[in-house]
């Protein structure tokens, strides 16, 4: 059988651009502090929060999550096809099942690199009072399941200090 030409997975150009790539996934509560840090840096950031919010006007609708997160991943991938080298995923990256929808894939490979964000759940939740108080319940929802990210198997923690400099290009991605 002949391969269609025009599939951007069987396409030698992008599958080649589509290697050496790293996946920045802030690991914390919300209010920890993730996107405020994300802003700060020069790269592309997906947020699923932002999906969500553009797909229902809503910062939270059950009926649609597994589109959001189906577009989530659509995003992080097409990201890396248009030659960025590093993206910044602004999730909680809080369980495993969450960090397994990143995975690479066979044509678009990317190293998974976690930063801890550790503000204990009082302190996102004073946060939160300030400017969405319907996320205290939910802090307290995800402080009761985190779930730690297993370095051997999904990828490595970096600093905040290592991601900054991968986002200038002053260091390659580990591996």
């Amino acid at each position: 059988m002949k391969k269609d030409s025009n599939t951007l997975a069987d396409t030698t150009e992008y599958t080649a651009v589509c290697t050496g790539n790293t996946l920045i996934c802030p690991v914390g509560l919300p209010r920890s502090g993730k996107s405020t840090w994300a802003r700060t840096l020069n790269v592309p950031i997906v947020c699923p929060d932002a999906i969500r919010l553009s797909l229902t006007g809503k910062r939270w609708f059950a009926p649609i999550e597994h589109q959001v997160w189906a577009t989530t991943r659509t995003m992080v991938r097409a990201l890396f096809f248009a030659r960025h080298k590093v993206v910044i995923l602004d999730a909680t990256n809080w369980t495993e099942k969450v960090r397994d929808h990143f995975r690479p894939s066979p044509d678009c490979d990317w190293t998974r690199e976690f930063i801890w964000f550790d503000a204990d759940a009082e302190l996102c939740k004073k946060r939160a009072r300030l400017t969405y108080p319907d996320l205290v319940e939910v802090i307290e929802r995800f402080d009761d399941r985190y779930e730690p990210v297993n370095e051997g198997k999904e990828g490595v923690f970096i600093t905040r200090r290592e991601a900054e400099q991968l986002c200038k290009g002053e260091t390659k991605c580990s591996n």
